[in-house]
């Protein structure tokens, strides 16, 4: 599923940017012709280049801002829970695999940076795969307290519940690392604390600093202490916000979670007990002193969150396929209504078709699973309801690998014909075998 901001935790470490010949390249998908252009821009293709028309097509589209999506409407909803925060949300997604990876700390090996997980417009230019990407920018512009919506990319599955492009909400707060400080922070811990105390909520909490969730070398621990619990108190009250209901005898049930990520210590996940299951809502953290620093901020010390707003909304409007938020089809916004969450009711359930493919692989250069999902994609658009491989052997004679992948064809919002999936599928296979080599079975 959509994870929150952070991507998956390993060891960090501050290193300068390794040459993408340190991870398995994945072949394009097509052929490139020398420039593209994205929003408004040419940009030059090389050997690098694996972004496709079909999540080109995406980035200008905003769907955060459009009024009435119900991502545009959550968006609102947490930016008025933090009415004193700045907000941002046109920030353009074309950014440096530097400003991405490096000035976060990621290390040079991070799986994060291979062409198989992200997508790359060039060597030197990228679509971003997390709204922290802009953290640092924000933070150099001497922003204290902010709010940053976005569109991320990121190479996946496919199923119902993910997409290549999907957005992410990171919000910041720093305080002065000084006595004065500190008060600041005491008093809006105790402001928070009263509202949570009387409201319908119940938490069940981890201790804000612990040897497996260590301050940061660089911090007094017990203003790391007073961060951390300022920033569990604001996201305790954000999910009231979000979860709670007025009309509900139940108490939302919240829970905290030591976690690691790159650029926080210490570090937690939060889960909601929602409609009878504990869904993880979002990563957060005590931003690291090495962050502030690239942003030549000093003197300050603060929290940081992240939270995807499909994984929320999808949750809270009962929405059951991440494709229908890219949905036109009138039957799905019509429902919606700017600053209301409603529950969606499905409008039509088409049947749905599969398709085997199964091939051998080149030797030596065997097909990664987000491959093949973006070339199917980048045929069939968002009339592919999910892709799973089903069989994969090696022949115990000649050595060579093959693989079988089932396509489910199904529109939200009208039936295809035998025709249409045929012809689609078809692409597929001729796709394969012109752009991958493999030998079809």
């Amino acid at each position: 599923m959509i994870a929150p901001r952070f991507l998956p935790a390993v060891k960090s470490c501050r290193c300068a940017y390794h040459s993408f010949s340190d991870f398995s390249i994945a072949r394009a998908p097509s052929k490139y012709p020398p420039s593209l252009k994205i929003l408004g821009e040419h940009h030059l293709t090389d050997e690098f280049t694996n972004v496709t028309p079909a999540i080109l097509s995406k980035v200008d589209l905003e769907l955060h801002t459009q009024d009435g999506h119900p991502l545009s409407t959550l968006r609102s909803i947490i930016e008025s829970h933090y009415p004193d925060f700045s907000h941002h949300s046109s920030l353009s997604p074309i950014v440096s695999p530097w400003k991405n990876f490096d000035e976060l700390s990621f290390p040079w090996d991070h799986p994060g940076r291979s062409m198989t997980d992200s997508y790359y417009i060039n060597k030197s230019l990228m679509l971003r795969t997390h709204t922290s990407a802009h953290e640092i920018e924000v933070f150099r512009k001497g922003e204290d307290k902010w709010l940053l919506t976005a569109d991320v990319y990121r190479r996946d599955e496919i199923d119902a519940s993910h997409y290549p492009v999907f957005h992410q909400m990171e919000g910041a707060r720093l305080y002065s690392a000084d006595a004065s400080g500190m008060e600041e922070v005491k008093e809006d811990n105790e402001r928070l604390s009263q509202h949570l105390e009387r409201s319908n909520i119940v938490i069940e909490d981890i201790p804000h600093i612990s040897p497996t969730n260590p301050v940061q070398p660089t911090h007094d621990p017990a203003h790391s202490e007073l961060i951390a619990k300022n920033l569990k108190l604001s996201l305790n009250s954000l999910l009231l916000r979000l979860f709670g209901s007025a009309n509900s005898e139940e108490p939302l049930r919240v829970r905290w979670i030591e976690a690691y990520f790159p650029f926080t210590s210490p570090s937690f996940e939060v889960e909601v007990f929602f409609r009878g299951k504990w869904l993880e809502i979002l990563g957060c953290g005590v931003v690291i002193d090495s962050t502030l620093d690239t942003a030549n901020v000093q003197g300050k010390i603060g929290w940081a969150f992240g939270l995807g707003l499909e994984r929320i909304a999808m949750i809270l409007y009962s929405i059951p396929d991440i494709r229908l938020f890219w949905s036109t089809d009138a039957r799905f916004l019509s429902q919606f209504e700017a600053g209301k969450i409603t529950t969606f009711k499905p409008y039509s359930k088409y049947p749905s078709c599969y398709k085997d493919v199964s091939f051998w692989n080149p030797e030596g250069a065997p097909l990664h699973d987000n491959d093949f999902c973006d070339l199917v994609r980048d045929v069939a658009g968002d009339l592919v309801e999910d892709v799973k491989m089903i069989d994969s052997f090696v022949h115990p004679k000649s050595n060579r690998s093959s693989l079988c992948y089932r396509i489910n064809y199904r529109s939200m919002d009208r039936s295809l014909s035998n025709e249409e999936i045929n012809e689609l599928q078809k692409n597929v296979v001729s796709r394969l075998t012109d752009t991958f080599g493999v030998e079809i079975r």
